[in-house]
């Protein structure tokens, strides 16, 4: 009876580690299976390029066209995207973020008004910040305006950067230093703005529809 009952419990004891190596493997492998399925969904979003203009495809056009002049295809974007974190700023494209409400991102209304006359315009405003550039649109904007404001903002940045190298004993900020140059980038961008579309035009992309999703528009 004694050896019986030693058997029972060292099944027990088998059965209870048998379920808890079970549990253990599950916790290592449900992730690994996650991740695996995430992985493959991002491919196969990735596998067809995607003509349209949202956030993150506009600032690597323009981030390009600053860099080389040249214009990138819809292929050549599709597996640079960041599908993890979209909204994530870049830097070479003047660091715009876009959607933010039109009072988050113009705080006094003496600013506001100095705006609505600077862009009187266009379908867009432009809000400079040290370390980012609030690039607010209109209801009606089109994906040509957002590109247009979006190229104001990276040169303003560009040139900035420029002048506050060239000027280190000065210690404007950067904000203040956009706003200073934002005269001769606006005139930058009316220059080059019509090979710029036309190059995007010619190389597929969609410009009529710019898609910032859940994003703040504003109407007078």
């Amino acid at each position: 009876m004694f050896e019986k009952s030693m058997n029972l419990q060292d099944k027990c004891k088998l059965k209870i580690t048998v379920s808890q190596i079970f549990k253990r493997c599950m916790l290592v492998v449900t992730p690994l299976l996650s991740l695996v399925h995430i992985y493959s969904v991002t491919q196969q979003m990735r596998a067809t390029p995607i003509n349209t203009l949202n956030p993150q495809r506009t600032a690597m056009l323009v981030a390009d066209f600053l860099k080389s002049g040249m214009v990138s295809r819809p292929a050549d974007l599709r597996y640079r995207e960041n599908l993890i974190f979209p909204l994530k700023l870049i830097e070479d494209a003047g660091s715009v973020q876009v959607g933010r409400s039109l009072q988050k991102a113009v705080e006094k209304p003496s600013k506001l008004k100095q705006l609505k006359e600077k862009f009187k315009k266009e379908r867009f405003l432009i809000c400079f910040k040290d370390t980012s550039t609030d690039l607010v649109l209109e209801c009606a904007a089109t994906g040509e305006d957002a590109l247009r404001g979006w190229l104001v903002a990276a040169y303003a940045a560009e040139m900035a950067k420029s002048n506050d190298l060239c000027n280190s004993s000065r210690r404007d900020s950067i904000g203040f230093m956009k706003e200073v140059v934002l005269d001769d980038a606006y005139e930058k961008m009316e220059n080059l703005f019509p090979s710029f579309v036309t190059g995007l035009k010619g190389k597929g992309w969609y410009t009529d529809l710019f898609l910032d999703g859940t994003g703040s528009r504003f109407a007078w």
